[in-house]
């Protein structure tokens, strides 16, 4: 078995007493305090989040040339990108799956970069340089740059008052370039907890710093560190998915719920007649919430059943809700069946529990939509 990577962070998660596991081939902190007291810590006042696993993939070229290349790899469009904006997007593989879903940044005509997903960098940046085009320059520069997160209603407050500087022009989903203690950072209105927030890209030293110092710099407010287990269950409330739970390489943009990023557009990415169609008249099976209505907490790979007892999916991802107090999650189900309130049962240790499909939000969360 292969070595975990660390993240420049290692040192200081185990100080903080972190509880450390492997995910995506990489030594994670789960959790520091608590799943339950780190995830409402975000949802009522701010947590700060590691992910420096992450992979930032750069890009360059003449203005032309680089937006048909990311046209034609992607199912977004790119062409309505303002600069200094971020677009939640997703590379095709030549079967029409996903090699990843990403977030693409603009910094202008010539220069955009791409945040792929800690497992699947290298095979982002492979697919990417299988497809590249003449005059079109392409990194992966991920081991350059640090990135954490802040996130919750109090992060603006805390980042605001910390960098002495007033974030709240940064609309949700756009970036700046600002200087910062002698060097340009990457600041982000983005996040996956499904609260306002920002991410922070930077060189590594000054990532530390800015871990350490905002850690202590927040303590007032609520601020503290969160692990991947309290990430995990704000994503699920927030209904985002996580690739190799809701995504991979074989269904579909549409199938795998994220079919409102699939874009009719004049340069084709792969498989784009078949996924433009199924956007059209619908997928057989597609990603959708639900909610237990009684006790159980579900997980990934339970089989969903209709009322009268019918097969009709799989779940991909299930947890106890701290903030609702039920258990909830996605899953794969018969598109039929994906209506608001319509009764389904999870199967959970052997026992069918009742559930009903979620189609609306389970929690409201602080982000902002402008």
């Amino acid at each position: 078995m292969s070595q975990c990577k660390t993240t420049p962070l290692h040192e200081e998660h185990r100080a903080l007493g972190a509880k450390m596991i492997p995910f995506g081939g990489w030594d994670m902190p789960v959790q520091y305090s608590g799943i339950i007291a780190e995830h409402l810590a975000t949802r009522e006042a701010a947590g700060l989040f590691d992910v420096s696993h992450m992979g930032e993939i750069f890009l360059e070229g003449e203005p032309q040339e680089l937006l048909q290349y990311l046209e034609s790899v992607t199912c977004n469009s790119v062409s309505s990108l303002q600069n200094g904006q971020v677009q939640y997007n997703a590379v095709i593989n030549d079967q029409g799956g996903l090699v990843d879903d990403i977030t693409l940044y603009k910094f202008d005509e010539r220069k955009y970069m791409i945040c792929a997903n800690a497992s699947n960098v290298d095979a982002v940046y492979g697919y990417l340089s299988s497809k590249l085009t003449p005059g079109i320059k392409l990194q992966n520069e991920s081991e350059k740059w640090h990135q954490i997160a802040i996130q919750g209603p109090k992060a603006d407050k805390i980042l605001s008052s910390y960098l002495k500087r007033d974030l709240s022009a940064i609309g949700y989903y756009k970036f700046l370039l600002m200087s910062f203690q002698g060097e340009e950072i990457i600041l982000s209105r983005t996040g996956y907890t499904g609260e306002d927030g920002f991410e922070i890209y930077s060189s590594i030293s000054l990532g530390k710093k800015l871990w350490k110092e905002l850690l202590e710099y927040g303590k007032a407010e609520g601020l503290i560190p969160v692990g991947l287990g309290a990430r995990d269950t704000l994503r699920i409330e927030a209904k985002y998915p996580l690739y190799g739970h809701e995504l991979n390489e074989s269904r579909s943009p549409v199938q795998s719920g994220i079919g409102w990023i699939v874009k009719e557009k004049e340069i084709r990415f792969p498989e784009y007649e078949s996924i433009i169609g199924e956007k059209k008249k619908g997928a057989l099976r597609k990603i959708t919430a639900f909610e237990l209505q009684e006790a159980g907490v579900p997980r990934e790979n339970m089989k969903v059943f209709d009322e009268d007892g019918t097969e009709i999916g799989i779940t991909t991802s299930g947890t106890f809700s701290p903030s609702l107090k039920k258990g909830l999650g996605l899953a794969w189900i018969d598109s039929d069946k994906i209506q608001h309130g319509h009764k389904i049962l999870i199967e959970i240790r052997g026992q069918n529990k009742q559930a009903v499909v979620f189609t609306q939000p389970f929690v409201p969360g602080s982000i902002r939509k402008n």
